[in-house]
């Protein structure tokens, strides 16, 4: 497990889950992290199991000094891309926050247009604590999501791959077509709306 870099001061972290799937929204968060309560574990969401990235987030939501999530829907991907509605659903979440942050440490190497100085850093979800937080908090939230749109749409297997391009997902697209959840403007998406 990493030692990673604590923040002092109203810093938030902010992290994206969802830029790769084929399906559903991209979601972000942003965290303020309390040095008076540290949260012992935290690490990127990707190297963490479902279950330990299920009770990191009851903590961080219990023990951040503030967090928020946000969203931008299939229909903004589609309008603006992802790399700008994944910047878009940074933003909502970092202006979401009820304490408004002194600065803010973005995963990646894109900032969006905040009210506060921004730094982004590459591998962030591994460096920095409460960027690590904040990925946390997106991919439980996305995932979650991707149950309940497994509800509505039991033929795809979302409950299995959260959207991603495996091949039960590509099979399932074959069989079934593309849902209103599917985001067309993605390779195999719109290869199989030309067929």
């Amino acid at each position: 497990m990493p030692l990673l870099q604590a923040s002092e001061g109203l810093v938030c972290g902010v992290d994206e889950a969802g830029r790769g799937p084929l399906a559903g929204p991209v979601v972000a968060a942003a965290v303020i992290l309390d040095p008076a309560c540290p949260i012992k574990g935290l690490n990127d969401s990707k190297q963490l199991s479902a279950r330990r990235r299920e009770a990191l987030a009851i903590e961080i939501r219990a023990k951040a000094l503030a967090w928020a999530i946000a969203e931008a829907s299939v229909e903004e991907i589609e309008r603006i891309n992802i790399l700008q509605a994944s910047l878009l659903a940074m933003r909502r979440a970092v202006e979401a926050l009820a304490t408004p942050p002194s600065q803010a440490l973005i995963d990646g190497k894109h900032c969006p247009h905040l009210p506060c100085p921004a730094q982004a850093i590459i591998g962030g979800d591994g460096k920095v604590a409460s960027i690590a937080a904040a990925s946390i908090l997106a991919k439980t939230f996305r995932d979650a999501g991707m149950l309940e749109l497994h509800l509505l749409y039991p033929q795809y297997g979302f409950d299995r791959h959260m959207g991603y391009p495996t091949a039960l997902h590509l099979q399932a697209l074959k069989e079934h077509g593309v849902s209103p959840v599917h985001r067309r403007s993605y390779a195999p998406i719109a290869r199989l709306l030309r067929l």
